[in-house]
């Protein structure tokens, strides 16, 4: 693929450039390591780096101009300067890659939980409807009938605008897509015009970022203000009207933008009532467009009602027939991480959840409440380099529904896994915990506790498969180690069993050698 620099500059806004405007752009870039000849290369300030510094090794590669939003009077390549480098990378890349999102359906999802199971059901639906829906998303990306890791939930605007123009040439008709609120303060989806915008919900979370629950929300709310200013599509928003910032969403985009609102209180567009649950999943009668269908789903929780809730609503506003999309919800996936079951056949039950604020691990601790257990075990962690006031509050919300819990290491990165514990503690007020730092052990000791009936929730990680330290990542899947911890369990079992069944002389004689030296 290869663009000039001229129809290229023209998608954004240039305060002055020295580059020619007839040279040929094979590739963009913000790594310099990953220049290559014809690049262009963006040089953006982050938080540790700035890429001012890198340009000289991206010339050497062979990028042919930079773009930044500084004066760079040394520059080793010739210039493009822009009043935001982000924005114009957006714009650029949009550019290069043909704007591909201008041919695909596109939902985006935002809020602080149920991006991605709303994502993935939107997706299910989709593919029911024969639509080829392309995933991006926290766990994964789907393209096509490929999948790949997702290193972000939402890729820089460069990955973002070439996985769309791949899902475009894998026949995909459609995207569901979770839009982050780095990405959105960071001009990621800068250029993409959605047909459908989801709000969720908004809790604490990722004050290290924003530093305000207002910033927060205004970084959000830019997504729904962008559809009033979109040129080729009509979006329209969807909303949770039970949701507190959902309501000064709703108020604040009347008459401005096509909205549909879900939740549980009378008067939504899309409303469940008379909802059920068991171990198997929940059913709701959904009141939508003057009618009344039965949904079965199998996912539990009052969280996953509003999840299914803003996917039926999105599926619908993107063209699927109503009747059609309650009948495909009741096969939807089991979500990775997300109160997925661990598979092994015990007198307990094993779940494993991504929860890392303190909403999400009330929800999930409430929903699995529901299911009667004798005792609920709760092993989690909080993320080390992240918001720290969130903390005592997830400890309190655990102390709240939980009968037992443990507290243990997430991702500690940089920090001392001690000094996490120990802000976690500042949230308890009886003894019903113990902390044990590896979280192997502790899940361990969390299946060793375990009684007939007892349900364990592992929460934090849910579907990743690495634990991040200061100096390393290692493998580590919270599934994988519940399932040897619940192995050698039974085989433990088992041996004492065998023990307390052989005969007495056996035993004397057995413990007998034991005491030789």
């Amino acid at each position: 693929m290869s663009q000039s620099l001229l129809k290229l500059l023209d998608a954004t806004q240039i305060i002055e450039s020295n580059a020619d405007p007839h040279t040929r752009v094979e590739s963009l870039c913000y790594d310099s390591r990953r220049a290559a000849p014809g690049a262009l290369f963006f040089a953006l300030r982050g938080s540790r780096t700035d890429g001012a510094h890198f340009v000289a090794q991206a010339v050497e590669k062979g990028a042919v101009a930079t773009v930044s939003d500084a004066a760079l009077p040394a520059c080793a390549s010739p210039l493009i300067r822009v009043p935001d480098a982000r924005a114009a990378m957006a714009d650029i890349a949009a550019a290069f890659y043909g704007n591909p999102a201008d041919k695909l359906k596109v939902m985006g999802v935002t809020g602080t939980n149920g991006k991605t199971t709303t994502a993935f059901l939107v997706k299910h639906l989709l593919d029911a409807d024969q639509r080829r829906c392309g995933l991006i998303g926290t766990v994964k990306y789907c393209i096509g009938e490929s999948e790949r890791d997702a290193p972000r939930t939402t890729p820089e605007s460069l990955e973002l605008q070439a996985l769309l123009a791949e899902m475009l040439d894998a026949g995909n008709k459609a995207v569901a897509m979770e839009v982050s609120s780095h990405a959105l303060a960071q001009h990621r989806t800068r250029g993409i015009e959605f047909d459908t915008a989801v709000f969720t919900n908004l809790t604490q979370d990722h004050l290290d970022f924003h530093k305000t629950m207002e910033q927060y929300f205004e970084t959000k709310a830019a997504l729904f203000e962008s559809l009033a200013a979109q040129k080729k599509k009509r979006g329209r928003a969807i909303i949770n009207i039970d949701d507190r910032y959902g309501h000064l969403l709703i108020e604040r985009l009347r008459k401005k933008t096509p909205m549909i609102t879900y939740g549980q209180r009378v008067g939504s567009d899309f409303r469940a009532a008379d909802v059920r649950f068991d171990a198997t999943g929940s059913v709701y009668r959904l009141e939508a467009r003057g009618r009344s269908y039965l949904v079965r789903l199998p996912l539990i929780g009052s969280f996953n009602i509003y999840n299914s809730l803003a996917a039926i609503s999105a599926a619908a506003s993107m063209g699927m027939e109503l009747r059609a999309a309650v009948a495909a919800i009741a096969d939807a996936p089991q979500i990775p991480g997300r109160l997925e079951r661990v598979p092994a056949k015990r007198n307990f039950q094993v779940f494993v959840d991504y929860a890392h604020t303190e909403d999400a691990l009330r929800n999930v601790l409430r929903a699995l409440r529901e299911l009667k257990p004798n005792r609920l075990i709760t092993v989690f962690g909080c993320g080390g380099d992240r918001d720290r006031a969130k903390r005592p509050l997830m400890a309190a919300a655990s102390e709240e529904f939980s009968d037992w819990s443990i507290l243990t290491s997430d991702n500690p990165r940089s920090e001392d896994p001690a000094r996490i514990l120990s802000d976690m503690r500042a949230g308890l007020s009886t003894h019903r915990h113990e902390e044990i730092p590896d979280r192997t052990e502790a899940i361990r000791k969390a299946v060793k506790l375990a009684a007939p009936g007892d349900i364990i929730l592992i929460a934090g990680k849910g579907h990743e498969a690495y634990q991040e330290f200061a100096d390393r990542k290692i493998p580590f899947d919270d599934c994988s180690v519940a399932l040897r911890a619940i192995e050698e369990r039974r085989v433990n079992i088992e041996t004492e069993g065998s023990a307390r069944d052989e005969p007495r002389h056996a035993r004397n004689a057995s413990h007998s050698q034991r005491r030789e030296p």
